[in-house]
């Protein structure tokens, strides 16, 4: 009967001096920088992308149409999650740790959710308006005008943002998870438990 007696690899911490500190995942220096290399130019394309769509709409007059303040508005909110939400989930995805401190760490929760919310709220008010002027062409520009474009995008911000924000910090999110929530917190972890 052979045994094997090799030690079992150290464990690495988040926070190595502090008691109940988060387990970090052990990545060498290449697969780290690959890694970084694949999320960030993932961020910078997303945030410099939608940057193009929105000076592209509001700078030329010829695209000021109540469909492409949609597109617009679509645009900021995917170049927010370009800025607010993938630089830290990069980080957090990496490194398996939050080091942005606990004040901070429902915000990019909130955002994430109100920005991803408010894109689907946008498709699909895009989806909408494409399928009302293919189908009633004729009244199309009476139906879909500056009033309904603006009413269309004021939803798709108001609604996702207090959505996320009242659920995140009232605390309903974690009604009833109470014992999973003690269970996985630890120093140097982020983790939004959603009921």
């Amino acid at each position: 009967m052979s045994r094997d007696l090799t030690p079992p690899a150290a464990v690495q911490l988040c926070y190595e001096n502090w008691n109940g500190s988060c387990v970090k995942a052990p990545y060498s220096p290449g697969p780290r920088l690959v890694l970084y290399l694949v999320f960030g130019s993932g961020a910078v394309l997303a945030v410099f992308g939608n940057l193009l769509v929105m000076t592209s709409i509001l700078h030329f007059k010829q695209l000021h149409s109540p469909a492409n303040f949609l597109v617009a508005s679509l645009a900021c909110a995917d170049f927010l999650v370009g800025t607010t939400v993938m630089p830290f989930s990069m980080v957090r995805s990496v490194e398996s740790c939050w080091y942005f401190g606990d004040a901070y760490c429902k915000f990019p929760s909130c955002f994430d959710g109100s920005f991803c919310y408010s894109s689907i709220f946008h498709l699909c008010f895009i989806s909408i308006d494409r399928y009302t002027a293919v189908t009633d062409s004729l009244v199309y520009p009476t139906r879909f005008t500056f009033s309904v474009s603006g009413m269309c995008i004021s939803f798709s911000w108001l609604l996702p943002i207090a959505f996320c924000f009242s659920l995140l910090y009232t605390g309903a999110n974690e009604a009833e998870l109470e014992e999973l929530v003690s269970a996985v917190t630890c120093v140097g972890g982020c983790q939004a438990a959603v009921n």
